[in-house]
């Protein structure tokens, strides 16, 4: 049964521990990434077949293995698929940044560059769920901003094929490559890239514990998005919410996996018996319920404030990944939302809607590190070069003020640098 907690009543290292466990698999994900920069895709094809029990007769999904996905998909999925990719774009387009140039001044032009990545992996999990959301939602920002090349990794089922939900979603998206190889081998190869797999210059994507590593390790030869927690959602509810409609989020998120969290932040004491009650009901209908109730054994809580604005300052402290505004008049407090990855308005936005449909992105910091970073966008599939060019007369005109700059660091070097232009020719 899910804890109540009292603010106040208990010590605040309780309210607001994740209980979440660490788990090392350094040492592990390390030996997998020597392994395949050494012995590039012999190392992917003996790791597929260790870990997916399948070995694959080539990594590349084929164009008749695409056509047989799409001709296998519900049309009526396919339908959902391309109105979400719908969604999605029209969100994610009004994030294109510009290049931009200034030259307001006698002989100075200075400006910036907005480039994308020339090639981009996305990682896809397979294991207990396939997510095709996941496809889209990493791969439309990588193509609105304009890089040349996406290749998609994610691991094979015990057939050999890919999940054809995922290969549909692929295509929608407009993958240039999938390849049938996951886990810590697949961001091995991404960075690393092997004889099948082109190395990559960002890695954007959830995964399991030895993914997240293998992405921690592999930072630095390329980037990445984000080093992801297991999923989390926090409910902020007034007295007047609907305790079924609260238990069915919280549980939207205990059913990802036994770590992720659900969190109920209430002023009504009232609220949060009935929505533990509810929780307890629900648990019985769901297909994961094993590892729903393990998620809100060990990670759930339901946090009982003084007032609405305790539960904002303590949204706050947590910064969850998803934050659903279950309040009246839900704009009132969007200001005072300064840490969340994703917010949801009002009572009839359940945190689902922003995981497939609604068109923001479902990429999303966790484990509270949404106090300093944001949601997956085009931004993390461009970077900036900027630019300066003077003239001679333009440089003269501050070259003193440069060298005195360069003097007091004790850098003369370069304050002759800046005055040579101005001298005389011997």
């Amino acid at each position: 049964m899910i804890r109540i907690l009292k603010m106040g009543d208990v010590p605040a290292a309780e309210i607001f521990d994740r209980g979440i466990p660490t788990v090392d698999v350094g040492d592990v994900v390390a030996d997998i990434i020597r392994n395949v920069r050494k012995r590039g895709d012999a190392a992917l094809f003996d790791y597929t077949e260790r870990f997916d029990g399948v070995r694959p007769k080539r990594l590349d999904v084929t164009q008749a293995e695409m056509d047989e996905a799409m001709a296998s998909v519900d049309p009526a999925l396919l339908r959902v698929l391309e109105k979400a990719a719908a969604n999605i774009r029209k969100f994610h387009s009004r994030q294109v940044r510009n290049s931009f140039i200034i030259n307001d001044e006698d002989g100075i032009v200075m400006g910036q560059k907005v480039i994308p990545v020339d090639r981009a992996g996305l990682y896809v999990p397979g294991g207990t769920a396939a997510y095709p959301s996941t496809v889209l939602m990493d791969l439309i920002p990588a193509k609105i901003a304009g890089v040349p090349e996406v290749v998609v990794t994610t691991p094979p089922g015990k057939n050999g094929k890919v999940n054809p939900v995922i290969l549909a979603a692929a295509r929608i998206g407009g993958a240039d490559r999938i390849l049938k190889v996951g886990g810590a081998q697949a961001i091995a190869a991404l960075a690393y890239g092997t004889e099948s797999v082109p190395k990559v210059d960002k890695i954007v994507g959830p995964g399991n514990a030895f993914v997240a590593e293998a992405k921690r390790q592999v930072y630095g030869v390329v980037s990445i998005d984000m080093i992801a927690g297991p999923s989390e959602i926090l409910v902020v509810a007034d007295g007047k919410s609907n305790p079924r409609h609260l238990a069915a989020d919280l549980l939207s998120q205990a059913e990802h996996d036994k770590m992720a969290s659900a969190v109920l932040v209430t002023d009504s004491g009232e609220l949060a018996l009935a929505v533990q009650a509810e929780i307890e009901r629900q648990l019985s209908l769901l297909e994961r319920a094993e590892i729903a109730r393990f998620s809100i054994e060990h990670n759930g809580k339901i946090i009982v404030t003084e007032n609405l604005s305790a539960a904002i300052d303590a949204a706050n402290e947590i910064a969850p990944e998803h934050l659903e505004l279950c309040v009246d008049n839900p704009f009132d407090y969007l200001d005072k939302i300064r840490h969340a990855g994703s917010v949801f308005m009002g009572r009839n936005c359940p945190e689902a809607l922003g995981d497939y449909l609604a068109g923001p992105n479902h990429t999303l910091p966790t484990q509270g590190t949404a106090k300093f970073s944001s949601p997956l966008s085009v931004d993390d599939f461009v970077k900036k070069t900027q630019y300066t060019y003077f003239t001679r007369d333009a440089l003269n005109r501050v070259a003193e003020d440069v060298a005195l700059f360069a003097r007091a660091e004790g850098l003369t070097g370069h304050a002759r640098s800046a005055l040579s232009r101005g001298e005389a020719e011997a």
